[in-house]
């Protein structure tokens, strides 16, 4: 399991970090709110776990920023805020759980293996859809209504990888690590070249573009019509 420690307490992050290594996940930390905005941005997690309270972006601003993104990875709030008030406003914020200072390892680590485990997909579907645009995962054949596209073996997988993530912003990063298996930006414009090829397979004129670019963040594949 991968795992976002956002925490401003160096040593309660380092306390964290050895903890989850013990028990066998691999987690990493940034040191303010405006830090793990970034690196959720970045990079795929299974959960985050995210203070309330942190300078430069508190917690629930930086979960309700990446809600704003299409980030949809499980978040824990760590807070000494344990009110009720508190813990319904941190839900609200888009918070997934939300566990009050201090607090017993124990429970944040079944809290954590049960928010991944809940957002852990079913069986994946064979066919993946979106509008029009149809893609089947046995037969690594894809159309946009009635017309078969002829798409190169890595033009499949990133159609693949963006329909997966339907709706979401998808990173340089996430497309690197998923689509490449490449977990350094090797600094090219592989993706760029790649990208604006499928683009053109699947939306050059067609009324509604499907593949959109999100400035400054990375690209989404959603139904315009919808």
């Amino acid at each position: 399991m991968k795992i976002l420690i956002v925490e401003d307490d160096a040593e309660g992050a380092a306390y964290l970090l050895r903890a989850f290594a013990e028990a066998g996940h691999a987690a990493e930390a940034a040191a303010d709110g405006r830090a793990g905005f970034d690196r959720a941005m970045e990079r795929a997690h299974d959960v985050l776990i995210v203070d309330r309270m942190m300078p430069k972006m508190d917690g629930l601003s930086m979960i309700q920023a990446l809600r704003g993104r299409g980030v949809a990875t499980p978040a824990l709030i760590l807070s000494a805020l344990g009110q009720v008030d508190d813990r319904v406003l941190g839900l609200r914020a888009g918070g997934d759980d939300y566990l009050a200072k201090p607090y017993a390892f124990s429970e944040l680590l079944a809290r954590v293996e049960a928010l991944s485990r809940r957002a852990a997909p079913a069986a994946e579907a064979t066919t993946l859809q979106c509008g029009d645009l149809r893609l089947d995962r046995l037969s690594r054949k894809a159309w946009r209504g009635d017309e078969e596209l002829m798409l190169q073996p890595r033009e499949f997988r990133l159609l693949e990888f963006l329909m997966r993530h339907e709706e979401q912003v998808v990173t340089r990063a996430m497309l690197l690590e998923g689509v490449w298996d490449l977990h350094f930006d090797p600094q090219t414009n592989v993706i760029d070249v790649h990208m604006s090829k499928l683009r053109a397979k699947i939306d050059k004129g067609r009324e509604t573009p499907l593949l959109q670019t999100i400035r400054g963040a990375g690209y989404v594949i959603r139904d315009g019509a919808r």
